[in-house]
């Protein structure tokens, strides 16, 4: 292959429809839209979720739940994944989200059971789940809520 052999692929490139450019273009005077209507109009339609007059789904559907504004999302890490710390590192948010264990601190960190911890780490973090502070304390680490 070379270069000047070089094409895009079929149906790839589409010439784009010029409308209102006179009858002889086949897309001259309503440019497509129709003869009236509310689509014909400039700035016609209809608005998102409009049903034609039918009552829309989302009104439709029962309404559930609450979502708290004040709601604390806490980024999760399990015992297992401070196994990559050296004896004796502090452990805070800052460094966890440095090392890429969490994406983001979001409102704090957690630190949950899940795995098994062979170091011995000081841990500060946001909450502790009970077993994660016995865990931590087993091994001859400390814990301290920041």
């Amino acid at each position: 292959m070379k270069l000047h052999e070089l094409k895009p692929n079929e149906g790839s490139r589409k010439v784009r429809r010029r409308v209102g450019r006179g009858y002889a273009s086949g897309a001259g005077n309503t440019s497509g839209r129709g003869d009236h209507g509310q689509n014909a109009r400039s700035g016609g339609g209809v608005r998102p979720g409009f049903e034609g007059g039918q009552m829309p789904i989302i009104r439709r559907l029962p309404k559930r739940g609450f979502t708290n504004p004040n709601r604390k999302e806490f980024a999760i890490v399990n015992l297992d994944a401070l196994n990559r710390f050296e004896d004796g590192t502090e452990v805070t948010p800052e460094l966890l989200v440095e090392s890429g264990v969490v994406k983001s601190e979001k409102d704090g960190v957690k630190i949950l059971g899940n795995g098994k911890l062979e170091r011995k780490l000081t841990v500060k973090a946001g909450k502790f789940s009970a077993s994660a502070k016995e865990a931590i304390e087993a091994a001859g680490g400390s814990t301290e809520v920041v």
